[in-house]
C-alpha cells in the first residue's frame, strides 16, 4: 500500500475573550469557532482572565475589554502582557476614543478593536493579531473629524455607562455593583437617561442604543 499523505492542518490558534457582555462574548466566540483553527476560551472580568493565565493557561491572543469589571483602562494591558500565557494582548472596545486607542497600541498592545466591526471583520482582526501582526482599523484611527453620536452627546458619562448595562440585560443591581454605586442612583439615571432618549422602557432603551451604534 501507498505511504498516506501528510495533510497539512493550520495550527490552531488560542484565543481568551474577556469582556463583560454576554453577547459579543458568546457572537464572538461562534464566529471564532466556527472558522475551524480557532480555540476559544471566554471570561466576564479581568479578575477571571488573569486567574486563568497565570494558573498556567496558554494563549496566542488575549482580547480585553477596556471597561470590563476590574481592567482600569491600561493598568489590565500592562499586567496582562506581563504574564507569560499571553503571547500577545489586545483591547476591545465599544465607547474609547482614538485617543485612548493611540494609547493602547503605543503601550504595545497587539491592536485596538472597535465593537463597531462586523463579525467577519473582527474575525479577521482577531486572526491577524494572533498570528503576530498589529491591528487598528484605518477608518477608525484617522477619524479626526468623525461626527459625535447624537445619543451619545445627550447623555453624561454615567448615563451611558448605565445604558450600556441596561444593552447587556444587567438588572439595577447589577449595574449598581459593576460601577461601585448605589442602586437608587442606578434607578435615578435610568429614569432621566429615558427621558434623553425617548424611551419607555429598559427594553425599549437597548434597541435605541443598539440602532444608534453605541454599543
Amino acid at each position: 500500500m501507498h505511504a498516506t499523505q501528510e495533510t497539512q492542518t493550520a495550527p490552531v490558534l488560542r484565543v481568551l475573550i474577556a469582556d463583560d457582555h454576554d453577547l459579543l462574548r458568546d457572537t464572538l466566540e461562534l464566529f471564532l469557532e466556527s472558522e475551524g483553527d480557532f480555540e476559544t476560551v471566554s471570561v466576564a472580568s479581568f479578575y477571571e482572565a488573569e486567574k486563568l493565565v497565570k494558573a498556567g493557561e496558554y494563549f496566542d491572543l488575549v482580547l480585553l475589554d477596556y471597561s470590563m469589571p476590574g481592567m482600569n483602562a491600561l493598568d489590565g494591558l500592562y499586567r496582562m502582557s506581563a504574564l507569560e500565557g499571553a503571547r500577545r494582548v489586545a483591547v476591545i472596545s465599544g465607547t474609547a476614543s482614538r485617543e485612548v486607542a493611540e494609547k493602547v497600541l503605543e503601550a504595545g498592545a497587539a491592536g485596538f478593536v472597535p465593537k463597531t466591526l462586523s463579525a467577519k471583520s473582527l474575525v479577521n482582526a482577531v486572526r491577524f493579531m494572533a498570528m503576530g501582526e498589529q491591528y487598528a482599523p484605518l477608518e477608525f484611527m484617522r477619524g479626526e473629524e468623525r461626527a459625535p453620536n447624537p445619543m451619545a452627546e445627550r447623555l453624561s458619562r454615567r448615563e451611558l455607562e448605565v445604558l450600556e448595562g441596561l444593552t447587556q440585560g444587567k438588572s439595577n443591581k447589577e449595574i449598581a455593583r459593576h460601577l461601585e454605586i448605589r442602586e437608587p442612583t442606578v434607578k435615578l439615571h435610568v429614569k432621566t437617561l429615558y427621558r434623553k432618549i425617548g424611551a419607555g422602557n429598559r427594553t425599549q432603551a437597548a434597541l435605541l442604543a443598539r440602532e444608534a451604534g453605541l454599543f
